[in-house]
């Protein structure tokens, strides 16, 4: 389904702030997995996203989805086929607009290629009845602004603009970090049912290491621009939040004494 061959990308190359963001990442994602994607700040998720977005071109490497070569592909085409949500509630969205104004242009994107803000009666129950579905009154707010909603409320609002059409891949950037753990929650819940009803091929970073080997149906971790660990379903069954560390620790004693070697140290 998605396929990361050898994706490199160093920022600033050649300058003393040169830095190798993605290291020669390597991931294959199988149709309707959900992964979970842990990392320190700057092990390089965020950089990954952006790559699979296109918000820059690789280095090196290749990017496929869905057999569709995708490394050169502008961002703009990439859009209808990637859904992603990103930590801040208002990114994603245009808060001067309505929920309905902001659900057309999602839709009228996803189905035609281009941006159109004129709902007819079909599309608007359609808008309706997927926003009674989660619960949150927000289908008798769809004049209201965009930026007049609680942070859970856009963020809901968001998840339905990525979904309304359902995307090849859904990239969920922190979505939930910014939110207090009630609404966090509810949000998460709603992704879920979201994700596993459609079968929604899904990629999603947390900082949350307990929520992330419970989450989804796969784990990996990032670290230096790279993934170095990888866990299966059955792996995370019986793992526990201190496994994790003990094994992060593991790897970074050997890459510090690797490096003293190399160095004769």
């Amino acid at each position: 389904m998605l396929e990361i061959e050898n994706a490199v990308k160093v920022f600033e190359r050649g300058t003393p702030n040169e830095h190798t963001a993605l290291a020669g990442v390597n991931l294959k994602v199988e149709e309707g997995e959900f992964i979970t994607v842990l990392g320190s700040n700057g092990a390089g998720k965020s950089t990954l996203f952006n790559a699979i977005c296109g918000n820059f071109l690789l280095d090196k490497g290749h990017i496929r989805l869905g057999g569709k070569d995708l490394t050169f592909m502008p961002e703009h085409k990439r859009a209808r086929m990637i859904g992603r949500l990103f930590q801040d509630p208002m990114r994603g969205t245009a808060p001067n607009l309505s929920i309905e104004e902001n659900l057309a242009l999602s839709y009228s994107k996803s189905t035609k290629g281009m941006f159109r803000m004129a709902v007819n009666k079909k599309d608007r129950l359609m808008f309706r009845e997927k926003l009674a579905g989660f619960e949150m009154g927000l289908e008798d707010r769809m004049d209201t602004k965009v930026g007049l909603l609680s942070g859970g409320q856009r963020q809901v609002v968001s998840l339905l603009m990525s979904t309304i059409v359902t995307p090849k891949l859904l990239l969920l950037d922190e979505h939930t970090a910014a939110l207090d753990p009630a609404t966090a929650q509810k949000v998460m819940q709603i992704t879920n049912d979201i994700v596993y009803s459609r079968h929604i091929t899904t990629l999603m970073i947390t900082h949350n290491m307990a929520s992330a080997l419970v989450t989804g149906t796969r784990t990996i971790m990032m670290d230096a621009g790279n993934i170095i660990f990888d866990f299966g379903q059955e792996e995370r069954q019986h793992m526990t939040v201190q496994d994790l560390l003990s094994m992060y620790s593991d790897k970074k004693k050997e890459e510090f004494d690797n490096d003293r070697i190399l160095l004769g140290q």
